[in-house]
């Protein structure tokens, strides 16, 4: 008898020590769990952006409030979509209703508001326009790939503005090849190649150049990040 008792005062020991344990393990793996959670809130919290460089606004800015997807008016030329989306360079998060400003030269060089001859000054405003984000941080916008001018490679001029600051200025830039290809088409081969390419244009952005691909509608599609500070 008392052979059987120490047997089954044993056996509530191990029944208890092992629940304990058991308590244990749970307690370490909820442990576990929330120091997971937090070291990724932490990593969240701390992520960043590469800036995205800024560059001359240059001399053919006009101030406008024209907010439109299509700005193309009457230009011809190959259709391109614009696809943009901003970023707050601190946190890489989206930012909705950042308002995008975009302005470019038409197939024959010419930019709207100084096609006045000699840079006179008109009334014209194609190929300009804003356009706000949506939730996703993006806007499109629709026109047509810019023509080229001397001393330059062709470009895109572009502004972010964020609560009424401008808080990006730069400009968007196309493969050589790709420029040669869209100047051998009837909108604008009469003015021939650029004379300056990307690798002679003293503005010239790398990383600023677009993500093209071709449309099944025709024309082009480009697209670009741009990590900008508020």
């Amino acid at each position: 008898m008392e052979h059987d008792r120490q047997t089954t005062t044993l056996r509530r020991r191990e029944a208890l020590a092992a629940a304990a344990s058991g308590l244990g393990l749970l307690w370490t793996a909820s442990c576990g769990r929330r120091e997971s959670s937090a070291a990724a809130t932490a990593e969240q919290t701390s992520a960043s952006c590469t800036l995205t460089r800024e560059l001359t606004e240059g001399p053919y800015w006009i101030d406008t409030s024209l907010t439109r997807r299509d700005i193309t008016e009457d230009r011809e030329g190959v259709p391109l979509r614009l696809v943009l989306t901003v970023q707050d360079a601190r946190t890489c998060r989206v930012l909705e209703g950042a308002d995008v400003e975009i302005w470019h030269a038409d197939a024959a060089g010419e930019y709207s508001g100084f096609d006045g001859g000699a840079g006179g000054r008109t009334s014209t405003r194609y190929l300009r326009g804003h356009q706000k984000t949506g939730a996703k941080g993006r806007a499109v916008f629709d026109t047509i790939y810019p023509g080229w001018y001397r001393g330059r490679t062709p470009h895109i001029h572009l502004k972010v503005h964020v609560g009424g600051n401008a808080v990006h200025t730069g400009q968007l830039f196309f493969r050589d090849s790709v420029s040669a290809a869209v100047y051998r088409t009837r909108h604008y081969r009469s003015r021939g190649e650029a004379e300056t390419g990307n690798a002679e244009d003293m503005i010239y952005e790398s990383a600023s150049r677009l993500a093209l691909r071709r449309r099944r509608a025709g024309g082009y599609v480009g697209r670009m990040t741009l990590n900008v500070e508020t």
